[in-house]
């Protein structure tokens, strides 16, 4: 009953959500060059069913990358900081500067960087994009760590290892998953910003920008479903590794 329940009630909202959105261009008499209407995805679909699967492939398997690296660096700097309060107010200033500058301006700086590596510089700005988010959260789980027991695993003999895999880590856990949840819808925007702004763009993006110069208004807005399936799937993707390793923090239903 409680699965049902947990794939019925998402379910039930996507669905009165297209409705709702269908009624609006029915309600308003708006043309599909106007505003699409969910009736009018599925012939798109239909139509470039290859390149949507070729290009999800690409917008997938790039964010992927680059959410990974961002996890690893993410991580490590977060760790840095929270063992470590003269890197943590070293780093803190500097992490916050980088986050508030608009990632579009700097798709043409990685794109004259890194001239023609087109996948490297999209798995680039995935990662930039989203490692702040995790390396915050790390970094704060661990500062906040209570010393009263890291006192008493001292006290008792054990090493800053043991206390980092017994206490640190599984504290932080939840904070590291609610932060790589933000993450992965962050490293899709950085996909597809270098997807749609690099001239030489592949992937959902560049076929987004395709149905926007041939004002094919039906196939940009099957694109943006299609990041949005992407973005759902990425997402429960992380709350099924949540509910393997840190499913104890869950709180139970009343």
């Amino acid at each position: 009953m409680n699965a049902a329940r947990k794939i019925g009630v998402p379910v039930a909202a996507i669905i009165i959500f297209l409705a709702l959105w269908e009624f609006l261009v029915w309600a308003n008499g708006w043309p599909n060059y106007v505003m699409a209407s969910p009736s009018d995805l599925p012939a798109a679909y239909a139509q470039f069913w290859e390149l949507f699967l070729s290009g999800g492939w690409s917008t997938l398997w790039r964010t992927v990358a680059g959410l990974v690296i961002a996890v690893l660096a993410g991580t490590l700097l977060g760790m840095i900081m929270g063992f470590s309060r003269i890197a943590r107010d070293a780093l803190y200033p500097l992490l916050i500067g980088f986050n508030a500058i608009p990632k579009a301006t700097l798709v043409p700086v990685l794109a004259l960087l890194f001239i023609g590596q087109h996948d490297f510089n999209t798995v680039m700005m995935a990662f930039m994009i989203s490692f702040f988010p995790i390396a915050v959260s790390v970094g704060i789980g661990l500062s906040t760590l209570e010393p009263e027991y890291r006192d008493i695993l001292r006290s008792l003999g054990a090493s800053r290892f043991t206390i980092f895999t017994k206490i640190a880590l599984p504290k932080t856990l939840p904070e590291f998953f609610g932060a790589l949840k933000v993450a992965v819808t962050l490293a899709f925007i950085g996909t597809n910003l270098v997807e749609i702004i690099s001239p030489h763009g592949r992937g959902l993006g560049a076929l987004f920008l395709s149905g926007q110069t041939n004002s094919n208004y039906p196939l940009m807005f099957a694109v943006l479903i299609a990041l949005a399936f992407l973005g759902i799937l990425l997402y429960y993707a992380v709350v099924f590794l949540e509910r393997i390793f840190a499913g104890w923090a869950e709180r139970a239903e009343s």
